[in-house]
């Protein structure tokens, strides 16, 4: 079993970024507790310290684990970087996180073809044969219908290259939409009802 988790200090200040690395270490010694692997697939800091984090989880007590964490985390401590300033409550969330699935590539096998009277152009014998095709890319659903010639093959080559391109357009939107919802995740910390909460510079939980 695999599932990813999101941790973001929702581009809130360094302490928040130096909290985030403090869970990470945490998480990776409970992980070696439940047996489970983890593994860092994305990563973006800022000044040498995490400010978002995409681990990947593998194991049988996922569930337990995530469960644990998924929610705010709250660290109290005074600023290590600003001795003279108030605030001592820093957040993070921590997300269940989806990756953008890849759309399915592009194989004859998957290409349902229907053979389709011409009803363009072309003059009475268009409409006489059947050269026109419907082709259908049955893992997504995509159909295009191509009546350009008065040649079936023809037709079915020009319908695999519009399938083609509507598949790549789709890769493109998914991955917008995905890059929209990760910084949306990253940007958006709730604070309150903290689903855990640690104290002080030896980050010891409450």
């Amino acid at each position: 079993m695999e599932k990813y988790i999101l941790l973001t200090s929702g581009r809130g200040p360094r302490e928040c970024n130096l909290a985030v690395k403090q869970v990470l270490e945490r998480m990776q010694s409970e992980a070696k507790q439940y047996g489970l692997k983890m593994e860092t697939v994305e990563a973006e800091e800022i000044d040498g310290l995490p400010c978002s984090l995409v681990l990947k989880l593998a194991g049988e007590a996922i569930s337990v684990f995530i469960d644990r964490w998924i929610g705010t985390i709250c660290w109290i401590c005074p600023s290590p970087f600003r001795p003279n300033h108030r605030r001592k409550n820093w957040f993070l969330e921590v997300k269940n996180w989806y990756p953008v699935q890849p759309v399915a590539k592009m194989n004859l096998k998957d290409v349902q073809f229907q053979a389709m009277r011409s009803s363009g152009a072309g003059g009475q014998h268009v409409n006489k044969v059947s050269s026109a095709v419907r082709a259908t890319h049955l893992p997504t659903g995509m159909m295009v219908q191509v009546m350009d010639t008065r040649s079936q093959l023809q037709n079915k080559e020009i319908a695999v290259l519009r399938l083609e391109e509507r598949l790549l357009e789709l890769e493109r939107l998914q991955k917008n939409a995905g890059k929209n919802q990760s910084w949306k995740n990253q940007i958006d910390v709730r604070r309150g009802d903290s689903k855990r909460i640690f104290s002080g510079p030896k980050f010891k939980e409450l």
